[in-house]
């Protein structure tokens, strides 16, 4: 696979891997599972999540500019959190106003920072 196609599909599992860690940082906080954040409900939370973003990926073309802060990533977060939360609630599970502000600003720090970074990187490559 050439380093052009690679990439993109690198920056699709960050994100996965990304959201992934958002829900086990949420089970972990919140649940009492004596498997810890990895326990049986990780999947339960993270898949309205998951979907949301590979919807988001789709919706956007991410894969023609992964890093992109604001053509690529901006949609990708606003539609995660969207969908993602009209899939948890469609699902049974809860959408609380506080819950709904916290995952906003974490999937934001974590969907939006790791491209501000990768692109930081990027430009003191070039220089």
């Amino acid at each position: 696979m050439s380093p052009s196609r690679r990439f993109p599909v690198l920056a699709l599992i960050i994100d996965v891997v990304l959201v992934v860690v958002f829900a086990a940082i949420g089970r972990a906080t919140h649940d009492g599972d004596v498997l810890g954040p990895f326990g049986s409900g990780l999947a339960t939370t993270a898949w309205p999540f998951a979907v949301a973003l590979l919807v988001g990926w789709l919706a956007t073309r991410a894969w023609r500019r992964p890093v992109a802060v604001v053509k690529t990533g901006l949609p990708v977060w606003a539609i995660t959190v969207a969908l993602g939360m009209v899939l948890r609630a469609l699902s049974g599970q809860g959408v609380a106003v506080a819950f709904v502000i916290v995952a906003t600003i974490t999937l934001a720090v974590l969907l939006l920072g790791w491209r501000a970074i990768a692109r930081l990187a990027s430009r003191s490559r070039r220089a």
